[in-house]
């Protein structure tokens, strides 16, 4: 993880901890494009350093903010094994074919998804690593990444659900094979 996105998860955990009403702004963004909530500014534009409004780091930084501030639950899981694993509890397909619609979202509906999935992750209160997400969302969100890169992005993510909703539960590893 490079400084920049470890300063701005710090940065973010520090806003929850200390101002209530900078959470309620970043929460508020997600009802808006990325970086076109002008309240969430303050809250960002610190990490934005000199780049372009629709640049995908830039609007990477605002998604990030708002979906933390809806679910502020930091951990080193990835969002694809936090999921799978809330599918596997709660042993719903209607969750996996969520999943299965945010893989398939482009650059501008994607937010939308993510807002959806984030929602479903709280409810559970799973947490989920944002700076993992932080630097998937900036190639996802980049119009000149190579397609290969997305595809990447959403093989991994994919792998790495199916991994968690197909990994054993505690149940069944200690339950002895029948002879």
């Amino acid at each position: 993880m490079s400084d920049i996105k470890q300063d701005f998860i710090a940065h973010l955990e520090r806003l929850r901890e200390r101002d209530r009403g900078a959470m309620a702004v970043l929460r508020r963004s997600l009802g808006f494009s990325p970086g076109a909530y002008p309240p969430a500014y303050p809250h960002v534009e610190r990490f934005a350093a000199e780049r372009h409004a629709n640049d995908s780091w830039r609007l990477a930084l605002y998604v990030v903010a708002g979906l933390y501030a809806s679910h502020p639950r930091q951990a080193s899981k990835t969002l694809a094994a936090s999921l799978g694993e809330l599918v596997r509890k709660r042993e719903s397909g209607s969750i996996e074919q969520r999943f299965i619609a945010l893989l398939g979202a482009d650059a501008e509906n994607l937010p939308v998804y993510l807002r959806q999935v984030i929602t479903l992750l709280a409810a559970d209160d799973k947490p989920l690593d944002y700076a993992a997400l932080l630097k998937d969302l900036a190639t996802w969100l980049n119009p000149k990444a190579d397609t290969e890169w997305r595809d990447g992005i959403r093989q991994r993510w994919a792998r790495g659900f199916y991994r968690a909703l197909e990994a054993p539960t505690p149940e069944t590893e200690s339950t002895p094979a029948n002879n």
